[in-house]
């Protein structure tokens, strides 16, 4: 797992843009916010974690199978650039956890027959709406 993230480290590629938010002046003058880019296909994942990835990523991942994550909560450069780090790690180490099998739930006779009771009466509600005949 801390293989992948180094990995992607590597070849991720960062950009400085101008950020919007806290850092008043600041703001105008340097440009604080972080774009790291990762081409995913790069890294060459089984085709089951590039799936999680991809739904895991939504509307980061572009067409190409490039992953962009955009840090602008900090006032600084560094700050930035570890948080977008810190959040490429966290979403490659959640797209190589395997989901948890649904255990199936199990329902008794009892609870199975007041399920039923439940239906019908819902059943007779709704069969008592309606136009009221004078035949």
């Amino acid at each position: 797992m801390d293989d992948l993230v180094a990995r992607a480290r590597m070849l991720a590629s960062e950009s400085f843009i101008a950020a919007a938010g806290p850092g008043g002046q600041n703001v105008n003058k340097v440009a604080t916010a972080v774009q790291l880019r990762l081409d995913v296909f790069a890294l060459r994942l089984p085709p089951e974690v590039f799936h999680r990835l991809k739904e895991l990523a939504g509307s980061r991942m572009t067409a190409k199978g490039e992953l962009v994550i955009a840090a602008r909560r900090f006032r600084t450069q560094e700050a930035n650039r570890a948080d977008a780090r810190e959040r490429l790690a966290e979403l490659l180490t959640r797209a190589q956890k395997l989901p948890g099998k649904r255990a199936k739930s199990r329902l008794n006779r009892v609870g199975k027959e007041q399920r039923l009771q439940g239906k019908k009466l819902r059943g007779s509600v709704k069969a008592g709406r309606g136009k009221i005949r004078l035949d």
